[in-house]
């Protein structure tokens, strides 16, 4: 998921996609120490999306503190 398109949800979406999101990622975890993915760039990818998700959730949280 893109930037720009993390931007335009709402917060309540943001927090049932992080949920979702982290789910995946403990899923991908899982299967990856099992047996070996077909393409482990997708672990990456998926932090990277969970990672882009809290840094939007944050700066909604400050934007709102001030």
């Amino acid at each position: 998921m893109k930037a720009s398109e993390i931007k335009e949800l709402t917060k309540e979406e943001l927090i049932e996609n992080l949920g979702d999101t982290t789910e995946s990622l403990n899923k991908l975890k899982i299967n990856h120490k099992i047996a070996e993915l077909e393409n482990p760039i997708e672990v990456r990818a998926v932090r990277r999306t969970i990672a882009r998700i809290k840094t939007e959730l944050r700066s909604r949280e400050l934007q709102a503190n001030k």
